[in-house]
């Protein structure tokens, strides 16, 4: 307290003083042709490096000019819609997809067993780590709360430091197996010491793959549907990995290239995937759901949902913000593959929770607000719901906690940052250091 109190004498001060002298106008970005974000006005990314581990295909050639197109995401060559409609009806795609992801190659049949023992045989954490790590100091925040498990478990790793290409292999497998237990126990960990929840700790069952033992971790009496699971699954695969160019991913190879060690590189991920900017997004669209069914009498009637929209996109309902979440993309123009190939999984699982009505009202506001936003807004390039708009829906149907929708993001999107590690290991050798241009003004010394 006696800190608050302290600090409270400066802040208005010091706030002041850098308000003042770190404000970049945006006539400096134009005068020396420097894109804010790294990214210009359609978009589109600075490119920063190469990579063989996925591509995100937005617009094609035709007759010399770039043209929008339906959105395809690939990993490793394959497309993902193929990826997902592969997988047997009665069988999960996370582990063989992380296989493809790491490896660069699909796996036989007897290679995805051994891989998938692999990860159950390594799916565990140091004696007494639950109670001495994550227990202690209990969080709301469990992406700080996994990160803090992260940079400890370094402490357990003879081979810390050894960049090694078989040894990161290794500790990769050793976070991608234990991030659910991360953040399912964290979760349980908050529940208990800050809600006064009961407290139980289910260990995994080398039997049951990722999605299965995420639910079956998180619930008290640890039974789940298989379609439950299965949609857990193929919303892990979908954000297993997102061509490279993202925030987190960016901080993976930013971080390795510098010559840290996994734990680091990881933890770095983490930090920046917990950004509402970046991980956090289906969150937002879960708070403006709520938002509309509450001034929304009736999903099916399309003017009413629309009327509602329109008071949304104008500032005047909602957070005020003007923006439809998980409404658009910084790269898809058309439609976003994630969300084409999931929203099939995501109607069955409303059939199953009886959530037929809530599934309309997200249609209705899948087909009205592109057309909303493009009568109000100036936009380069088309608007289609993302994958962020129906997974805080699936999340909420399974009985996730809102606390836990950013870290299952991690828990898929971990296989990518290990993919990039090691290609960035491999393949690249040489530090990452941007440039930026200088605008500051040179001073004199009043002496």
């Amino acid at each position: 307290m006696g800190y608050y109190k302290k600090w409270s004498e400066f802040a208005d001060r010091y706030r002041q003083m850098c308000l003042e002298n770190d404000t970049i106008s945006d006539e400096l970005f134009k005068e020396y042709g420097v894109n804010r974000g790294l990214r210009d006005i359609n978009g589109n990314g600075v490119l920063t490096g190469l990579t063989n581990i996925s591509m995100i295909e937005s617009f094609r050639t035709e007759n010399g000019k770039k043209v929008p197109c339906d959105g395809v995401l690939w990993y490793r060559g394959y497309n993902v819609m193929e990826l997902v409609g592969s997988i047997p009806e009665h069988a999960f795609g996370f582990e063989r997809t992380a296989y493809l992801l790491l490896f660069g190659e699909m796996p036989s049949a007897e290679e995805e067993r051994q891989f998938a023992e692999l990860l159950a045989h390594v799916r565990e954490l140091p004696t007494n780590f639950t109670r001495d790590v994550i227990m202690k100091a209990a969080s709301k925040d469990i992406m700080n709360s996994m990160t803090r498990s992260i940079l400890t478990l370094a402490s357990y790793d003879d081979q810390l430091e050894s960049n090694e290409v078989d040894n990161v292999i290794r500790q990769c497998l050793n976070l991608i197996s234990v991030f659910p237990m991360l953040a399912v126990y964290g979760y349980h960990a908050y529940n208990h010491y800050e809600r006064d929840g009961s407290m139980y700790i289910h260990r995994p069952n080398p039997e049951l793959s990722t999605a299965e033992n995420l639910l079956m971790m998180l619930r008290p009496d640890q039974n789940y549907t298989f379609l439950e699971a299965k949609v857990l699954d193929v919303a892990l695969l979908l954000h297993m990995e997102h061509g490279g160019g993202n925030n987190s991913t960016f901080t993976t190879r930013v971080v390795t290239s510098s010559g840290s060690d996994t734990y680091s590189s990881i933890a770095a991920a983490m930090s920046s995937l917990k950004g509402p900017k970046h991980g956090g997004a289906n969150i937002k669209v879960m708070e403006m759901m709520n938002d509309i069914r509450t001034h929304v009498r009736d999903y099916s009637d399309k003017e009413e949902v629309g009327a509602y929209l329109g008071r949304i996109l104008d500032g005047e309902a909602f957070d005020r913000r003007g923006l439809i979440y998980g409404m658009g993309h910084a790269v898809y123009s058309l439609s976003d593959p994630r969300e084409r190939v999931f929203k099939s999984f995501v109607e069955r699982l409303s059939i199953e929770k009886h959530r037929e009505k809530d599934m309309e009202l997200y249609n209705n506001i899948e087909m009205l607000a592109p057309e909303l936003i493009a009568k109000k807004r100036r936009i380069y390039k088309g608007v289609s719901p993302n994958v962020d708009f129906y997974s805080g829906f699936v999340y909420e149907m399974l009985g996730i906690p809102v606390e836990l929708y950013t870290p299952i993001f991690a828990i898929a999107r971990i296989v990518g940052w290990s993919a990039h590690r090691i290609e960035e290991i491999i393949g690249m050798n040489k530090i990452i250091r941007p440039a930026y241009k200088s605008v500051m003004k040179e001073k004199k010394l009043n002496i």
